[in-house]
């Protein structure tokens, strides 16, 4: 049972706080080789252990958080952020972290 209202709307697209939360959630955990690969080098840590990033914002994170916002390596993006769902406990506290309220970004 979901616990948000039925009418909630979140546009990824118009948001972009989870890819600009912590630098410590994009961790790579899941991923075969194989997927990792697939991530541009200038995308990875240092220490290779997930999403290269700047002041807590994922270095693939193209846009202005809140307004216009898109992932540049969207098809091949780490299992957490295709984990974080819009609307999930993950989002709303990405969201709140960043001062967006209301239902969209």
């Amino acid at each position: 049972m979901s616990t948000l209202p039925e009418t909630a709307e979140f546009d990824c697209q118009s948001c972009g706080a989870c890819c600009a939360y912590s630098a410590e959630w994009p961790r790579f955990s899941l991923e075969p080789d194989e997927a990792l690969a697939l991530i541009p080098e200038k995308f990875v840590s240092a220490d290779l252990s997930g999403m290269a990033c700047e002041n807590d914002r994922c270095l693939a994170l193209a846009g202005e958080l809140g307004k216009h916002v898109a992932c540049t390596i969207y098809e091949v993006r780490p299992d957490v952020c295709r984990a974080c769902m819009p609307g999930d406990p993950e989002c709303l506290m990405a969201r709140s972290f960043h001062g967006m309220t209301g239902e969209r970004g």
